[in-house]
């Protein structure tokens, strides 16, 4: 088995901390908003591009988590656009 790469091993560090939480994490094929009352899916679509994980309570959308590498929280508030693209978005 080849070894992850550096975005496999944040995503399963960040599915860990998620599922930690009580959030039920899922792929956006395997969606299903009944399956716990915190759904955070994977790769999301929104009009605004995929998003990390969407985050739904209750089958409500409820927030966004976008990845980043660790060097870049030193630059968080250069991410903003991002982050607004995505509470503006559609989700898909």
């Amino acid at each position: 088995m080849a070894p992850f790469t550096p975005e496999q091993q944040a995503r399963e560090k960040i599915d860990a901390m998620l599922t930690a939480s009580g959030w039920a994490v899922q792929d956006k094929k395997a969606f299903n908003p009944t399956a716990a009352l915190g759904v955070a899916v994977r790769e999301y679509d929104t009009d605004a591009g995929p998003a990390d994980y969407i985050l739904f309570v209750d089958r409500v959308p409820v927030g966004v988590v976008e990845a980043k590498k660790p060097e870049e929280a030193e630059k968080f508030t250069a991410h903003e656009p991002q982050v607004e693209g995505y509470a503006r978005a559609k989700l898909r």
